[in-house]
Formats: structure tokens, sequence, C-alpha cells
């Protein structure tokens, strides 16, 4: 089994999901304004490496608290109709596809919650995704999340209990993502690759001999 293993804002899509989704949310009036602001100004620490995950999952999930899944499902279907599927990298289609015709399995994991990253998955394709898993109470979101995140060193957790799972043993894996926040999954894999890397990631990738693309719309 060969498996490849895609982060995905800014790596299959030129933009972050998550934040995408907050723009949705005002634009319906699900949210209010101001929840975009705060929310930026927690991204900047992301980009630093050094992200309050705890505060920045309690500001994202506020306005969905109360939502059942189902109910919530239509939405997020419209959400990647409008504003995920015209960023999805060309490249990123053909890589995936290239995936698809050597029979490798492939898999999306992110630092986004699940909500949004499986049905964002399943619109490329892809069948097995990875997300920050949140907590229902009487089948409605609470607000709050469950278990490890998946993000930084926590991807590596996730994968590995996802593979356990699954009773999967690769031969062989493939990983792709732009962010030093994935470093630990790029070093994981025996095939990195850098997508839109910025000029740290970009050098480690020389330097070990990683691969090292370059993605546009």
């Amino acid at each position: 089994m060969t498996l490849a293993i895609f982060d995905l804002d800014e790596t299959l899509i030129a933009g972050d999901s998550a934040s995408l989704w907050l723009e949705f949310l005002v634009r319906r009036k699900l949210a209010p304004a101001a929840i975009l602001e705060q929310e930026r100004v927690l991204m900047s620490a992301y980009y630093q490496g050094r992200m309050d995950m705890d505060a920045y999952m309690a500001l994202t999930l506020s306005p969905i608290r109360h939502w059942q899944p189902a109910d919530l499902a239509p939405l997020v279907e419209e959400f990647i109709e409008q504003d995920i599927a015209p960023l999805v990298y060309p490249e990123a289609r053909d890589r995936l596809d290239w995936h698809r015709r050597l029979g490798h399995e492939l898999l999306i994991i992110s630092a986004t919650g699940e909500h949004l990253v499986k049905p964002i998955a399943h619109s490329l394709g892809v069948n097995h995704a990875i997300g920050i898993r949140l907590e229902c109470c009487d089948g409605i979101y609470n607000g709050r999340t469950r278990g490890v995140y998946s993000y930084q060193e926590g991807k590596i957790t996730r994968l590995q209990e996802w593979l356990a799972e699954r009773q999967f043993a690769p031969a062989l894996t493939y990983g792709y993502s732009d962010s030093l926040n994935d470093l630990p999954l790029l070093e994981y894999v025996d095939r990195p690759t850098v997508i839109n890397g910025g000029d740290h990631l970009a050098r480690l990738a020389a330097e070990r001999g990683w691969g090292n693309l370059r993605w546009r719309l």
C-alpha cells in the first residue's frame, strides 16, 4: 500500500478554509462581523508557528454552537461550491489524479475542523480525511473539540491512530504541505513535497532533497 497525504489549506486550495468559512457565515448573517478581525489576530500567530489552538477553535466554532450536524451539512455544501471549489489548484487536482492512477490511497489531514475537512475532501474525490474532532452533546455541536488536535506534531499522532484503526501499514508514503507547522509531517513521510512554501521551508526542501513545487490558480 502507498499512501499520499495532503495538507488542505494553502496546499490543495489557495486559501484557508476556516477563514473563508467565517467570511461565508458573516455574509449569511450567521456570525458577527467582528469575528473576522478576532480570527485574523489569531491567524497571524499561526504563520509564526505559535497558534493558540484552544482560543482559535473556541472562536471559530462559536457560530455553530447548537447546530445539528445534519442541519449544518447543506450550508457547508453551499460554502464548498461557492468559496472552495474555485480555489482548488489545477495542479492539485492533477496530483490527486496521478496518485489515483497509480492506485495509491489518498488522505487529507488538516488543522481545520472535521465539519469542513471531510466534506471538502469528499468534493475532491478523497475518501479519507482527518480534521480536528468536534464534540457533540445530544447530537448538537457544543462549540468544543475532543482529542488531539491535528496540528503540528498532533498530525502525526492522529495519523498513527488512523493507520492503527484501519490496520494500514503503508510501504511508501508521500506528503504535501505549504507550512512550517507541517514540518513533523514532512519529516515523517518517505517522499515529502513542499507546495508554495516560504523561504525557510523552501530552503529546507533544497537542503534535504525534498520536492518543491509552485502551484497557481
